[in-house]
């Protein structure tokens, strides 16, 4: 199994995995349902990865940071559930499950399972985007749409779809239900990382909201800025938000 069929099998079967702990967790409280996803899915990765890349750095937003990954050839970013108030809503589909590998300064492999939808994205090859619509889309926060989503809206004259989780917003974009997510409220690493490996096969801009690039496996973990778009809105994106 090359890289990137074992960052899609991972992602699928951790989702998988999700799925029967919100049928288990069901009648519990929320925030024990999240604690149970969280730790579940990140200990089904680590323990998968260390077997099947057991020369392999992980960095996974539930486990400690180790710094031998600064030291690594191949970093494994894994969320094991991104958008955890979204999974522990049994009615939302918007939350997701990341594993990306880096090396060489490079993102390599990437996958963005979203499992309620039964949706695995996954490098090398992702569906060929459908064509845009006449008015772009720009997805955003449900709760809180940040201030530079508000003023590419308005440079571009776009509408705005709410949703949760920072994997299901870049898959809205690659799968075409949006053209555009910008954001800037911070983040880091694990929350980008695989839907970046995504967006970047499908053929879309990913960049820092300044338009540099973005860089994984760094000392510091932030990464609190992200675009990624169509590329014919690109430009424009930038633009607004100099």
């Amino acid at each position: 199994m090359n890289d990137h069929e074992l960052a899609a099998a991972l992602a699928a079967e951790a989702g998988r995995l999700l799925l029967d702990v919100r049928t288990e967790f069901a009648d519990a409280p929320s925030e024990e349902r999240k604690a149970a996803g969280d730790m579940r899915s990140h200990d089904f990765l680590i323990a998968r990865l260390a077997a099947a890349r057991p020369g392999d750095a992980v960095l996974s937003e539930e486990g400690a940071d180790d710094p031998i990954r600064l030291r690594s050839d191949r970093v494994w970013i894994v969320d094991p559930l991104d958008g955890t108030r979204e999974f522990a809503d049994p009615g939302r589909a918007d939350w997701a499950v990341h594993v990306a590998l880096w090396s060489g300064g490079e993102l390599i492999a990437g996958a963005v399972a979203l499992p309620a939808r039964g949706v695995t994205l996954a490098t090398p090859q992702v569906p060929p985007l459908p064509p845009a619509p006449a008015v772009p889309r720009i997805v955003v926060s449900r709760t809180r749409p940040p201030a530079v989503a508000l003023r590419v809206r308005a440079a571009l004259g776009a509408t705005l779809v709410e949703m949760g989780s920072a994997g299901a917003k870049v898959a809205a974009v690659v799968q075409g239900d949006a053209e555009v997510y910008v954001h800037a409220g911070g983040q880091y690493e694990w929350d980008s990382a695989a839907p970046v490996a995504v967006a970047r096969a499908a053929g879309l801009h990913t960049s820092r909201i300044d338009g540099s690039p973005l860089r994984y496996n760094q000392s510091e973990l932030l990464l609190p800025d992200l675009v990624v778009c169509r590329p014919q809105y690109a430009q424009a994106v930038l633009a607004a938000l100099r």
